[in-house]
């Protein structure tokens, strides 16, 4: 039986929502713990202590897309992030070392705050022992994936705007317009991060992009709005990752344009929240549903209902389901992407 739940080889749409980015293994020669390429232009470096998480699979989900300018992977086995953090601007790269545990570097302003954040980040602050599977599909995929951790970045606004441009759209839309609002306001990542890495813009910069440059990256008034609302009161945002995970949500959801889908995608990486599922998705309830019960027409209320065995750990529950890759025959045409720069 085991075979029947044989995750597929390759990245599927699936698996990458699940949060599946391929990361080459480390090279024969690892990066020695106390070297560092250049040392002039790494002010901060660190070693992070705990079990060895899986890089890919642990930050995965805070990739939006294969060209986020935000994320790259590149062939040494690093992972390079550029966020704007509470102290400015950092580009931080999270690679494995000799004994498999992970090395940190980071650069810029806010080179200090990442390092500090970079266990949680790595998820130090998650509990997989807590996690008991029910189903055999699920223990085949946690079996497979022991590396798996919740990730935890403590930053609301750089979760929060990519999932409102994600909104009643598709993936390749969503990507392709934070790409271009990133590149275009966003700013260089500091120190020797590879070359396209930018930072996002600031709150301040989010709320001034002007109308036209919305429609340019294919962004409607609605969503734009909505990512506009949001920044103007980005620090009471910000103070959501101090609240636990149903008062953060619901601190997000006083914002008009943000529901319970968008809240929930947030939340699972600003707060690394095991328990928080994602409601109103279009497919979700439908692979969640074929996985567990072989119902491919399952509402929210079914998929809530099978993930019953699962309370406190839910959200790692379907991540599993993803990262199984097992989804219902496909019965019609993707949904083709829109775009409204022609209008």
């Amino acid at each position: 039986m085991a075979g029947r739940f044989r995750p597929p080889t390759p990245t599927t749409r699936t698996t990458f929502r699940g949060g599946h980015t391929p990361v080459p293994p480390p090279p024969n020669a690892p990066l020695d713990p106390g070297s560092d390429p250049d040392p002039a232009l790494s002010p901060a470096s660190a070693p992070i202590p705990g079990p060895a998480p899986d890089l890919g699979l642990t930050l995965g989900p805070l990739r939006r897309g294969p060209a986020d300018p935000t994320f790259r992977v590149t062939p040494d086995g690093s992972v390079w992030r550029a966020s704007r953090t509470p102290e400015g601007p950092g580009t931080i790269r999270l690679a494995a070392v000799r004994d498999g545990a992970p090395k940190a570097d980071a650069w810029g302003p806010g080179a200090t705050w990442l390092l500090d954040n970079a266990p949680a980040l790595l998820g130090s602050e998650d509990d997989p022992a807590a996690f008991v599977p029910r189903h055999k599909l699920v223990l085949a995929s946690l079996r497979r994936r022991p590396g798996l951790r919740l990730t935890r970045t403590g930053l609301v606004l750089e979760s929060l705007i990519p999932t409102i441009l994600e909104q009643k759209v598709t993936a390749t839309e969503a990507y392709a317009s934070w790409r271009q609002l990133v590149r275009t306001f966003g700013e260089p990542a500091p120190g020797p991060a590879p070359e396209g890495m930018y930072v996002m813009p600031d709150a301040r910069t989010w709320t001034r992009i002007p109308s036209w440059e919305w429609h340019r990256a294919n962004v409607d008034g609605k969503r734009s709005a909505t990512i506009v609302r949001a920044a103007r009161v980005a620090a009471r945002l910000e103070e959501a990752v101090l609240m636990d995970p149903p008062a953060a949500r619901r601190r997000l959801e006083l914002i008009p344009g943000i529901g319970p889908w968008t809240s929930a995608e947030t939340i699972q990486r600003s707060n690394g929240a095991p328990d928080e599922v994602t409601t109103g998705d279009l497919h979700l309830p439908g692979i969640v549903g074929w996985a567990l019960a072989g119902d491919r027409a399952a509402d929210d209320e079914a998929m809530l209902d099978l993930l019953a065995p699962y309370a406190g750990q839910r959200h790692r529950a379907v991540r599993l389901i993803l990262l199984s890759g097992r989804v219902p025959p496909r019965r019609a045409p993707r949904m083709a992407p829109g775009d409204i720069t022609r209008i």
